[in-house]
């Protein structure tokens, strides 16, 4: 079974590693795989499947400007190779659907939905893009709760071709990752770290954790992981809020299980989630997980990590403090983490990602 993986990049975020490490275990199992990017950018990800040169990867070397529609030209000539095509993220997805009506419907096509809301949906022209765009999908698959409940609620009852599969990570990767000291990250033993792993884009809130060191004492320190348009923004606010000295901007990083069992607590501040990679491996990480009551993360995170309201950094300070003063309380919430992370292992994702390939791919033999 050949399979074809199509994705905007390999840019640091969720659906991007997801693509990234099902690739891998995919091949692992014998199935062929190829993966084709709209826009090619050397990065930790890049590089880290550039590693398996039995995974064939590829970019449409048109222009830098993903939104560009002649893309639809160039996917159109690699679909009749595959016997799966499977798209993730906008504006991928509308462009192999409208390659796949070019096609004359021929091909197998299986779209991941990875978040629970976006602008498009606000629009009226969109919706009714929209409805057209995913009607071109043999199955759009759901990555939480929270968004097949507003999948299906933007598409209608009509779209009966909606799975859930629910985002997996290698959990004995995180389990098992060697923590920092924290001299070797230039910290003093008695400075107590807060980390928060996410792209600096309008979605997430890191605003909300730098104001909450207001709050902290001055021995209380934030590391963000992470590139994105507003990184130059929140920087900004750190130092007129002169806090500086104790925001530390650590960019993209190929370490990050390491950092998460080298810090005192784990944060993940968004307006809105899918079902964020970042809060199923912070859970794991055998470090307290504190996170937006939000879309996507409230439903994961409640009953095991602890909960703020959206925007609210003095909400989060109170509970980071909690868990800093209170031994008990700390563990407590680690091991009610820990069990939580262990629904999300990969092996149970892509059991049944494969299961659904091979039903998509018997139908296509049958017709």
């Amino acid at each position: 079974m050949k399979v074809l993986q199509v994705i905007n990049s390999l840019e640091a975020g969720g659906a991007e590693k997801l693509v990234v490490d099902m690739a891998i275990e995919f091949h692992k199992k014998g199935i062929e795989v190829t993966v084709l990017l709209l826009k090619e950018i050397s990065t930790p990800l890049y590089k880290r499947l550039k590693a398996y040169p039995k995974i064939q990867l590829h970019a449409i070397s048109l222009s830098k400007n993903i939104y560009n529609p002649l893309h639809i030209l160039k996917i159109k000539s690699w679909l009749h190779q595959f016997d799966i095509v499977h798209v993730h993220l906008f504006p991928s997805s509308y462009w192999v659907a409208m390659a796949n009506l070019l096609s004359f419907n021929k091909n197998k096509i299986i779209f991941t939905e990875h978040n629970s809301t976006n602008r498009r949906r606000s629009i009226l022209i969109f919706k009714l893009i929209d409805k057209l765009i995913y009607k071109q999908f043999n199955t759009i698959v759901t990555i939480s709760d929270a968004v097949d409940l507003s999948l299906r609620k933007h598409l209608g009852e009509r779209f009966k071709n909606i799975v859930k599969i629910q985002n997996g990570i290698h959990l004995k990767m995180v389990e098992h990752a060697e923590p920092y000291r924290k001299k070797e990250l230039g910290f003093e033993d008695n400075q107590k770290l807060i980390l928060q792993v996410a792209s600096f884009t309008a979605q997430k809130d890191q605003k909300t954790v730098i104001k909450a060191l207001l709050l902290l004492p001055e021995n209380t320190h934030l590391l963000l992981v992470g590139d994105g348009p507003l990184l130059v923004e929140n920087k900004m606010l750190a130092e007129n809020l002169e806090l500086i000295d104790r925001v530390h901007f650590l960019g993209i990083r190929n370490d990050v299980p390491r950092l998460l069992k080298s810090v005192d607590v784990v944060a993940l501040a968004s307006h809105y989630e899918g079902l964020s990679l970042s809060c199923i491996e912070g859970m794991a990480s055998g470090r307290p997980f504190v996170a937006s009551n939000t879309p996507g993360l409230g439903d994961v995170v409640k009953g095991a990590g602890l909960l703020f309201e959206d925007n609210n950094h003095n909400e989060l300070a109170i509970l980071i403090s909690k868990l800093l003063s209170t031994p008990k309380f700390y563990l407590n919430t680690i091991e009610k983490c820990q069990t939580k992370a262990k629904y999300f292992d990969i092996n149970f994702m892509i059991k049944k990602y494969i299961n659904l390939y091979k039903k998509n791919y018997i139908e296509k033999k049958g017709n």
